[in-house]
């Protein structure tokens, strides 16, 4: 007997350009995991597309007009937590991208991506995990703490003092290499941990750091300038 096919993940697609808006209902569209439910093109737009097809994911912009990705952002995850949030860029050095995950998006994609990673990165976001496009995540560290991407700092591989809501020390380590864009495995890898640990610390990470997803913990790095 054959498995049934998984359904589609559905998605809302919101970009104030129409030609990259219809470009990318076309797109992902033409794929049989994706099904786009509905498109818009603010922030506003978006919110009522979400609370009128209740989709997996939204796709969202971050400038758009009448309300912008942050500010859609916000209200989404107030008004509608279950659905995941993938924001999307056009440029690297996005400075909005590190606000709108700190209001709760999931992941970024920067609009040069090609469908298959974006489609990725939406069923990652709906899974509960994140997905990052690196460019961006370097280019936003480089902006925001310069001394963490350059290895002749000291600050490169030091560790904070300051160890707030009762993190320990591996701990504080395993977010440090979260917000530097690292996977589990990769973690395991250059800790010499195995992946069960990693994912327990990252765990017990979350639950202190009251954050729901990896996004929500590299916001919390950032404010406790950790990276």
């Amino acid at each position: 007997m054959t498995a049934q096919a998984p359904d589609p993940l559905r998605v809302v697609i919101a970009d104030d350009q129409a030609s990259v808006r219809e470009g990318l209902v076309l797109l992902l569209g033409g794929l049989p995991s994706i099904e786009v439910v509905g498109a818009a093109a603010d922030g506003e737009q978006a919110i009522a597309e979400v609370a009128e097809h209740h989709p997996d994911a939204i796709l969202l912009d971050l400038n758009m007009p009448v309300l912008d990705g942050i500010g859609a952002t916000r209200r989404l995850v107030a008004e509608h937590p279950s659905v995941a949030i993938v924001v999307l860029t056009t440029y690297v050095d996005d400075a909005n991208v590190l606000e709108a995950l700190k209001a709760g998006a999931r992941s970024y994609m920067t609009k040069d991506a090609d469908r298959a990673d974006i489609a990725r990165a939406l069923q990652a976001a709906a899974a509960g995990l994140t997905v990052f496009d690196p460019r961006v995540h370097d280019a936003l560290l480089a902006a925001t703490h310069p001394a963490a991407l350059s290895p002749a700092s000291p600050a490169a591989d030091a560790l904070p003092l300051a160890r707030p809501d009762g993190l320990t020390e591996r701990e504080v380590e395993i977010l440090v290499l979260i917000a530097r864009g690292l996977t589990n495995p990769e973690i395991a890898r250059d800790l010499c941990l195995s992946n069960h640990t990693v994912k327990s610390h990252i765990n017990r990470i979350f639950t202190k750091t009251r954050s729901r997803d990896r996004a929500a913990a590299i916001g919390y790095a950032h404010r406790h300038h950790m990276v």
